[in-house]
């Protein structure tokens, strides 16, 4: 039912876009499902009897020896200023007006971008755009603002331990990252956890204050999803040594995580936002 409800919601908000509209830009924090949502949406809108392409930011990241640094001096992903924003610019525009643009991606494992699929809209085109600055002004200024659909996602967690303590988006957030990390970018718990309070100061200053210019928000949280995600991530949780730095928080989500019923990863649909962080998706091919 948790999936039915969200495919009513995705269809909903497509039935919003009209044929007007040049590009839908998607923003959100870390983990928010922007890529699969991205996808499911673009399946919606192709029922309407338009053409999408995806464009996912993530993919015009600078090289990583060239992303600005945070005041720990660490490398700060979530800066604007990590996307090579003339680019962006460019490309975006050129796709607005029909020409061929040859995209970039990003190897996480390297840190390094390479040449891409060439992109070009058909007639009927639309660019679906998903990534972390999707709604910041600076990544679509040279498309006039009729031309945009602005969506906000998040997965805004319902679930309480109690009648007085509920659960955090944030942990969740963490969770789907922790996973979805180790699973396809090589990332250990610990450096994840580490890294998460540099990924939260980023999203307060360049994601959370441009959220208000949506025109409609999606909540991705599943209600099930937890009970999946305890499968994945337990055991790395465990192998987190109380010699790290990330000890604490391990044991703080460990501790949390028992009170969850697990639930078999064959539970969750192919389609499933959730199959974005634990694999297997209908959308990815992971």
């Amino acid at each position: 039912m948790c999936e039915t409800l969200q495919d009513k919601k995705i269809s909903s908000i497509a039935s919003q876009i009209t044929a007007d509209k040049r590009i839908v830009l998607i923003a959100g924090p870390s983990s928010s499902g922007k890529t699969t949502f991205s996808l499911k949406l673009s399946t919606h809108l192709r029922c309407k009897g338009l053409n999408p392409v995806t464009l996912c930011m993530d993919n015009y990241y600078v090289n990583r020896v060239n992303t600005p640094l945070d005041k720990d001096g660490k490398y700060d992903f979530e800066h604007v200023e990590a996307i090579d924003i003339p680019l962006f610019n460019q490309q975006l525009s050129a796709l607005c007006r029909g020409e061929k643009v040859i995209t970039p991606i990003f190897d996480f494992q390297t840190g390094t971008r390479k040449e891409g699929p060439a992109m070009q809209l058909e007639e009927g085109g639309i660019i679906v755009c998903e990534g972390i600055h999707g709604l910041n002004p600076r990544l679509s200024e040279q498309v006039a603002p009729e031309h945009k659909f602005k969506i906000f996602i998040s997965p805004l967690t319902m679930l309480n331990i109690d009648d007085h303590h509920r659960i955090s988006t944030t942990n969740n957030r963490l969770i789907r990252r922790i996973v979805r990390d180790n699973q396809f970018r090589g990332h250990s718990p610990e450096a994840t956890i580490n890294m998460w309070p540099s990924v939260g100061r980023g999203e307060e200053k360049w994601i959370f204050p441009h959220q208000y210019q949506a025109d409609v928000y999606m909540n991705s949280a599943l209600d099930y999803e937890l009970g999946v995600l305890a499968g994945y991530v337990t055991p790395l949780l465990h192998a987190v040594p109380p010699t790290s730095s990330a000890y604490t928080k391990a044991r703080t989500l460990l501790n949390f995580l028992s009170l969850v019923q697990t639930i078999p990863e064959t539970a969750v649909p192919m389609h499933s936002i959730l199959r974005e962080f634990i694999g297997r998706s209908a959308f990815h091919g992971n």
